[in-house]
């Protein structure tokens, strides 16, 4: 594949969009104290409280292991809560603090920023068909062929 060929390349465009995307959201959320997948995580439990370890990994796309690592760092920044046994079961339901509703609060307007920054050479409906797109592709390749 020639260099030519590789910038026509749909996934090539798509990882490189993405780690645009990853490091453009480090350098804003940083002076908030979060990380990317951190504040994916607080914005995972501000639209479903109540989400176990496996099921925000899921949500935030990293391991079951590495969402423990991040909880805990949550928890003692004081941003996120879980009881000290399950309900129920072995799964601890993590919850968002008032902190850390506040401090996703502040984070998500230069978030938002930046998803504006980039769909910026788009109106608002080649953003959402564009939405609607990338929705499908990743359903397409999460069914087996």
């Amino acid at each position: 594949m020639t260099q030519q060929d590789l910038g026509r390349s749909i996934g090539y465009q798509l990882k490189r969009a993405q780690a645009a995307l990853r490091a453009t959201m480090d350098g804003a959320l940083r002076p908030h104290g979060l990380t990317t997948p951190q504040y994916s995580c607080l914005e995972q439990l501000r639209l479903r409280p109540g989400l176990s370890n496996a099921e925000l990994a899921r949500g935030v796309f990293v391991t079951r292991q590495s969402m423990n690592v991040l909880l805990r760092g949550l928890e003692e920044a004081g941003l996120v809560e879980r009881p000290a046994t399950a309900p129920s079961g072995r799964a601890l339901p993590t919850r968002l603090t008032e902190a850390g509703a506040r401090a996703l609060a502040a984070a998500k307007a230069d978030v938002s920023a930046i998803e504006h920054r980039m769909t910026a050479v788009m109106d608002q409906d080649q953003a959402q068909a564009f939405v609607t797109q990338l929705a499908a592709m990743a359903d397409a390749l999460s069914t087996p062929p």
